[in-house]
């Protein structure tokens, strides 16, 4: 294929499903031999779930290589997500052969790159008339339309869903003192003002003038909620879905994974918080295997310091509900496959108006009426005022006359307004790259055979791990069974035959190059060449026979050489 030049991608953008494939495409036509297009599998409406394959294949296969891979938009609205994967996908492609670490990067690993999980959920979010569900467009989970209840949808057509208010004496919100805009909570015991009744922007079905409840969307799925790892049902964990790997999307994403087990690590990106959160999901920091927490306390400062975005436990710090816990890829990833996982939630909105001192949850549950002040000018100042839209008269189907207004929660909550989408996805390359570069790498260190007889040689195979991790990855994939030592193989031609040694043999696992404590530790570092292994064998055959030889480690590569007996 002849390369053409590079796409001129927009970041302030979010990508309709079918520009977004022609991007993809457009990526692979410009830079062939290092990217390449396949499809994940078909989505619940029939979508292609591409993933872009990144390496530079005249150095080897995808397969061979130590793997790292990258999502992002799982759920329907947090479009930035993909943002975030195409603006990475933009510096591997105009960096290869002009900068270093992403030329050394992209000839010895591969990334696997799925800019939209959820294809169908993002078109229903970015339609004429969008809606904003939480995942899949499957409905879930009964296939049935309500029949009463108010279905939250755009109601005056202007592309927004905002809130609607209604005067009533019995309201729970009134007009702030220092700005009328805003509406904020009555508080105890107050009486005697002009308070309202506020309401999601929608439709009503068989209303009676009286009762008003907001119905669940239709579609109920949550695919992040999906994962075999602690899946739970309906009752336990909304959106779950009927059994794990139930949709489409999870169960080509799982399958991917399961075949590809040179993936070491991953990051998955959402909307919103400004925050990374590593494992675990379900158990405290003091119930997690030691040496894997200590990796990721240091790989997750290594992001806070290049992204500007704390670091945190999805346990301690970032709870729907202090008793619940929540469980999604990053659960599977790790609990289940020992690979490195970590979750980026893009853009606080809360830190943009100069709101700093706020826990993550907390806040939404309650915070100061200062704080919306300052949410507020930064909507006047920053945003030309359609973060918080001012309220504007509306004569509603059911409701009568009303007033529309209040926070765009999609357009500046769930995702950065347009001139500062670009800025939160430049975030992240390099913290990206420093973590693939932190893979474990199989490198051959000797290849050998000695005459000992006659016609029998002694042949050895010597590897070494050059990477940061070790081959296995974290001491979780030791514990799950799912990381094996390194595979040596021989392959014998016809008149050759092993005098001693097997064809296939089950070496060690190798050590990284990550420090095991300081140079003060009280107990020193014993095996000090951890990270290289060997194997050997007798061969009979006769003078000038070539023998294959081969070494992989599942997580670390592959690499393949021959031996000529002389």
């Amino acid at each position: 294929m002849t390369s053409t030049a590079l796409p001129t991608p927009r970041f302030d953008t979010f990508y309709r499903y079918d520009a977004l494939t022609e991007l993809l495409k457009a990526y692979v036509q410009a830079r062939p031999g290092l990217m390449e297009l396949r499809s994940l599998g078909k989505s619940h409406e029939g979508r292609d779930i591409w993933v872009l394959v990144i390496t530079q294949t005249a150095t080897g296969v995808d397969t061979d290589k130590p793997a790292f891979w990258v999502d992002g938009n799982i759920h329907a609205a947090e479009l930035t997500a993909s943002t975030a994967c195409l603006y990475w996908l933009h510096q591997l492609a105009s960096g290869y052969g002009a900068d270093r670490d992403i030329t050394h990067l992209l000839d010895t690993r591969v990334i696997y790159l799925v800019p939209r999980l959820n294809p169908d959920g993002a078109e229903l979010a970015m339609a004429d008339r969008p809606r904003h569900i939480r995942s899949s467009t499957r409905p879930y989970p009964w296939d049935e339309v309500p029949v009463e209840g108010l279905t939250v949808q755009d109601v005056d057509g202007d592309g927004r869903m905002l809130t609607m208010r209604i005067p009533d004496p019995h309201g729970t919100y009134k007009k702030c003192a220092q700005d009328p805009r805003l509406m904020v909570a009555r508080e105890p015991g107050e009486f005697g003002g002009e308070y309202y009744r506020l309401i999601p922007e929608g439709l009503l079905t068989n209303f009676n003038g009286v009762n008003i409840q907001v119905n669940r969307d239709r579609e109920g799925l949550d695919l992040n909620r999906n994962f075999p790892a602690y899946w739970r049902q309906e009752f336990e964990q909304m959106g779950a879905g009927p059994y794990p790997t139930s949709e489409p999307e999870v169960r080509a994403m799982v399958d991917f994974i399961v075949k590809h087990p040179n993936i070491g690590a991953a990051v998955s990106f959402h909307t919103h918080s400004g925050v990374i959160l590593r494992p675990m999901g379900t158990q405290s920091d003091d119930d997690m295997t030691p040496e894997d927490l200590w990796m990721y306390k240091r790989l997750s400062e290594l992001g806070a310091q290049l992204t500007g975005y704390p670091a945190v436990s999805t346990f301690h710090d970032f709870k729907y509900h202090p008793k619940e816990v929540i469980t999604g890829t990053q659960d599977w990833v790790y609990e289940h496959m020992g690979a490195l996982f970590w979750t980026v939630e893009i853009w606080a909105p809360n830190k943009e108006a100069g709101i700093h001192d706020y826990q993550w949850i907390d806040w939404y549950r309650e915070h100061p009426v200062e704080d919306d002040l300052k949410l507020l000018k930064w909507s006047d100042e920053q945003c030309g005022g359609q973060a918080h839209v001012d309220w504007y008269p509306f004569v509603h189907p059911q409701l009568g006359p009303v007033e529309i207004g209040g926070w765009d929660r999609m357009n500046y909550w769930r995702n950065p307004p347009v001139h500062l989408r670009e800025r939160e996805a430049a975030r992240f390359p390099g913290w990206l790259k420093a973590l693939a570069l932190s893979l474990p790498k199989l490198e051959l260190l000797q290849a050998s055979a000695e005459a000992v007889g006659a016609d029998t040689w002694r042949v050895r195979l010597v590897v070494g791990n050059a990477g940061y991790l070790p081959s296995y990855i974290s001491k979780r994939a030791l514990e799950r069974k799912v990381a094996r030592g390194t595979v040596f193989e021989i392959t014998l031609p016809a008149g050759a035959n092993l005098a001693h040694g097997k064809e296939r043999i089950v070496g060690a696992q190798l050590e990284g190059h990550a420090p095991k404590g300081s140079l003060q530790a009280f107990l020193p570092n014993r095996d000090i060449t951890g990270d290289r292994a060997v194997a050997e064998w007798l061969v009979r055959a006769p003078r000038g026979t070539v023998l294959q030889l081969k070494a992989t480690a599942d997580r670390a590569g592959t690499v393949r050489t021959v031996v000529t007996l002389a």
